[in-house]
C-alpha cells in the first residue's frame, strides 16, 4: 500500500523523466538554488547526482515522475512529521479551502487562527505567540521580542548553529559560515557573538538580550549537548536578566520523543523564555510560530495603529486549519511512539552502528555520507548527510513510518557498508 510500501524501482535513478524536468528547472531557476541541489556534480559529469522529481507522496513514501517509489527518511526536512498527505490534514485543507483561503494578517483574523493559537499555548504551556511562514520568521520574531523585552542589542548564539538564512536569522547561524555568511558579511550586524556549543558561556551576559540555542543541533550534525548544559545556560542567563530562546523548529512536535525538547528531564524544570516552532506544525503547509511567556511577549505593548511585526500571510486560514489537524495527529501518534523509537535504536545498535541524537532525530556516524546518500537513493531510500563535514547520516523519518520500512533501510545500509 502506497504510504507503507517498500521501495519499488522501475528505472535508473534518477530516471529519464526526472532528468528532463531538472534540465528545464536549470534553465529558469536561480543557479544559487539549482546548482546546489541539481547540478552540484555536473563538472564531474555525474548524472546520478541529479535529484529525483517528486510526483506524489503519502505516509513515508515518495513516488517520482518516473514511477519509482522511495522511502523518505527525511520527512521532507522534518515537515511531514505526521506523514506525507496525512488523511486528517488533507481533510482539513479540503474543508477550509471551501470556506476561506486568505484573511488579512494583523487586521482581520479568522476562527482558525484563533483556535491554532489556543492549541499551541495549551500544548506548550506558553502564553502568547507570533505566527509566521517559515522557521526564519519564527527566529526573527524571537530576536525582535528579546530586544523589545530587554532593551539590549546583543545575541549569543553557538558554533555550528543553524537558525535559517534570512538576514535576521543568518546573523545567528554559524553552520558552514564560509558558505552561508561570508558573502553577506558586510550586510550582517555585529550584535551576535558565537560561543562554543556545549562549552562555557562568557561570564558577563549583561549586554545580551538573549541566548538562542538548538536543544539538539540538527543540520549541524545531530549534536546533543551534555546532560546539564541546557539547564545551566538558562540559570546563568536568567541570573543576569538575559532571555533564552530555544529553536525547536527541528526538535519540536515529538521529534525527540517528548512533545518538545524543552520538556526533557535533563532541563531539571528550567524553561526557556521563548521557543520557535515550525516544520511539522503545518502538516505540509509553510507555517511557524514564536511562543513565549506573557511577561516577555507583552513587552511589545498594545498596537498603536500599525502592528510592529506582521506580514501579509500571517495566520493564513489554510495553514492554521492544517496546523490544528497536524497537532491533533501528533498528540495521537505520540502516545505510542516511544516503543517504535526504542525498537529502532536497539536495531541500529545491534548492527554495530555508532549513533547519536534522541527519539526520531538520529545521526549515524559514518564516513562520506554525501556519497552514501546517493547510493541509498539508488536502492530507494531518501536520506541526507548532516554536519559540516558530512560526518553523519541524518534520520528524521515521518513519525508514522513502519518498522518494516525502517528494517528495509537498515538492511540496505548494512549491505552498502
Amino acid at each position: 500500500m502506497f504510504g507503507l510500501s517498500l521501495p519499488v524501482l522501475r528505472t535508473e535513478i534518477p530516471g529519464p523523466l526526472s532528468q528532463k524536468w531538472i534540465d528545464r528547472l536549470a534553465l529558469h531557476e536561480c543557479p544559487a538554488i539549482t546548482a546546489r541541489r541539481s547540478r552540484r556534480a555536473m563538472s564531474l559529469g555525474v548524472a546520478k547526482a541529479d535529484p529525483i522529481v517528486w510526483k506524489q507522496a503519502k505516509g513515508a513514501n515518495v513516488e517520482d515522475v518516473d514511477g519509482n517509489v522511495f522511502i523518505d527518511l527525511t520527512a521532507g526536512f522534518g515537515v511531514a512529521g505526521v506523514g506525507h498527505a496525512n488523511d486528517e490534514v488533507v481533510k482539513a485543507l479540503q474543508s477550509q479551502s471551501n470556506i476561506l483561503l486568505h484573511a488579512m494578517g494583523d487586521a482581520f483574523p479568522d476562527p482558525m487562527r484563533i483556535q491554532l493559537l489556543e492549541k499551541l499555548t495549551q500544548m506548550t504551556g506558553y502564553d502568547r505567540a507570533i505566527l509566521g511562514c517559515s522557521g526564519s520568521d519564527a527566529v526573527e520574531a524571537a530576536i525582535k521580542t528579546a530586544r523589545i523585552a530587554t532593551s539590549r542589542d546583543g545575541i549569543l548564539a553557538f558554533t555550528n548553529a543553524y537558525h535559517g538564512l534570512a538576514f535576521g536569522s543568518l546573523s545567528s547561524t554559524h553552520y558552514k559560515a564560509d558558505a552561508f555568511r561570508a558573502p553577506f558579511s558586510g550586510q550582517l550586524g555585529t550584535h551576535v557573538t558565537h560561543a562554543p556549543f556545549n562549552g562555557e558561556l562568557p561570564e558577563d551576559l549583561s549586554s545580551f538580550a538573549a541566548i538562542i540555542v538548538e536543544p539538539i543541533q540538527g543540520r549541524g550534525g545531530i549534536q546533543v549537548p551534555s546532560e546539564n548544559w541546557l539547564a545551566s545556560i538558562i540559570k546563568k542567563a536568567h541570573a543576569q536578566g538575559t532571555l533564552v530562546i530555544f529553536d525547536e523548529i527541528y526538535t519540536g512536535f515529538a521529534r525527540t520523543g517528548s512533545l518538545f525538547a524543552f520538556q526533557d528531564s535533563s532541563l531539571q524544570g528550567e524553561r526557556p523564555d521563548i521557543i520557535c516552532v515550525g516544520k511539522a506544525l503545518g502538516g505540509g503547509f509553510p507555517i511557524s510560530a514564536c511562543l513565549g511567556t506573557a511577561k516577555v511577549m507583552d513587552a511589545w505593548g498594545a498596537s498603536q495603529g500599525e502592528a510592529l511585526h506582521t506580514q501579509t500571510f500571517l495566520g493564513n486560514p489554510l495553514g492554521c486549519a492544517m496546523g490544528l489537524a497536524a497537532l491533533s495527529e501528533i498528540e495521537r501518534i505520540h502516545s505510542s511512539l516511544q516503543e517504535k523509537i526504542d525498537w529502532l535504536w536497539t536495531e541500529l545498535q545491534a548492527k554495530g552502528f555508532s549513533i547519536r541524537g534522541r527519539g526520531f532525530l538520529i545521526g549515524i556516524e559514518l564516513p562520506n555520507t554525501l556519497e552514501l546518500s546517493r547510493e541509498l537513493m539508488q536502492r530507494g531510500y531518501i536520506a541526507l548527510p548532516a554536519g559540516p563535514n558530512c560526518e553523519v547520516l541524518a534520520l528524521t523519518p515521518p513519525l508514522t513510518i513502519s518498522k518494516e520500512q525502517l528494517s528495509g533501510f537498515i538492511a540496505a545500509l548494512v549491505e552498502l557498508l
